[in-house]
């Protein structure tokens, strides 16, 4: 496990690990968020508004491990850097937004080598190629040192499918805009944090709660550069959210009031 987590319990249930990225940008009074609303066929999330991310890939460990495509871990071990090798793929598989640079070069991928991509992006999507395949013919290296952990938030023990979930925030290319990939993903929508809860509170948008949570904490902070600072800053305390239920049905969770959310216990409608 990352070494810039704590606090994470056994995992002899089986846990699928997951990493998901917070891409943002600066905008006027604030930042935007870029979020994808999921297509309802799907199993996870079905229907809600998201961040881009999914189930990582042994394809991931491969890339971290492989100093052709990983030169410079900066000082992370394989599998912290796997996890944000995996934010990287499936941030290009959802959004086309390309967080890799040509190899030797200090700069991102322009938005045409992304553009460019798009065919392989769709076949990275539907499982014909690796994201080690895309690096390799096109001479690419992933980004990891501009991606920092935001978040660790692991399913409750008593539910059957659980997820150990990594939060990434990364600040957007400015040249590229993003787009979903009309399958796991319907839409895309740069939105402010706050914009993102308002359109929930009014029905619009369904946001699952660690989504919530986490974009309250990204409202506190007002702007991108300063989410990334903090970011950086922070140690991560994972959540592992403690489910009961309420005389009326609705459940309550408890998480812990160290993560530095808006609060410990929470009644919803559901987990």
């Amino acid at each position: 496990m990352s070494s810039d987590n704590k606090g994470v319990p056994d995992k002899s249930k089986a846990l699928r690990i997951a990493s998901t990225v917070l891409l943002l940008r600066e905008a006027a009074g604030g930042m935007e968020i870029f979020m994808v609303q999921r297509n309802r066929q799907i199993e996870f999330s079905s229907g809600a508004l998201v961040f881009p991310g999914g189930s990582m890939d042994p394809n991931d460990y491969q890339i971290a491990a492989d100093p052709a495509l990983v030169a410079d871990r900066g000082g992370l071990d394989v599998e912290t850097a796997a996890i944000r090798i995996g934010g990287i793929r499936e941030t290009f598989e959802e959004s086309g937004i390309l967080l890799a640079r040509p190899r030797g070069s200090s700069s991102l991928a322009s938005a045409e080598k992304a553009a460019a991509l798009g065919s392989q992006r769709e076949a990275l999507d539907e499982g014909k190629v690796s994201f080690a395949d895309i690096l390799r013919q096109n001479d690419l290296t992933p980004a990891i040192d501009l991606l920092a952990l935001f978040a660790h938030w692991i399913t409750p023990v008593n539910l059957p499918k659980r997820f150990d979930t990594h939060f990434l925030l990364a600040l957007a290319p400015p040249d590229q805009i993003g787009k979903h990939d009309g399958r796991e993903s319907v839409d895309s929508i740069w939105l402010s944090p706050k914009a993102a809860l308002d359109a929930a509170a009014s029905g619009r948008y369904n946001l699952p709660f660690p989504t919530i949570r986490n974009l309250i904490k990204l409202d506190t902070l007002g702007t991108a550069q300063a989410a990334m600072d903090f970011a950086r800053a922070t140690p991560v305390v994972t959540v592992v959210p403690e489910m009961s239920r309420n005389e009326n049905g609705t459940t309550r969770l408890r998480i812990p009031m160290e993560a530095g959310y808006d609060g410990d216990v929470f009644d919803v409608a559901r987990p």
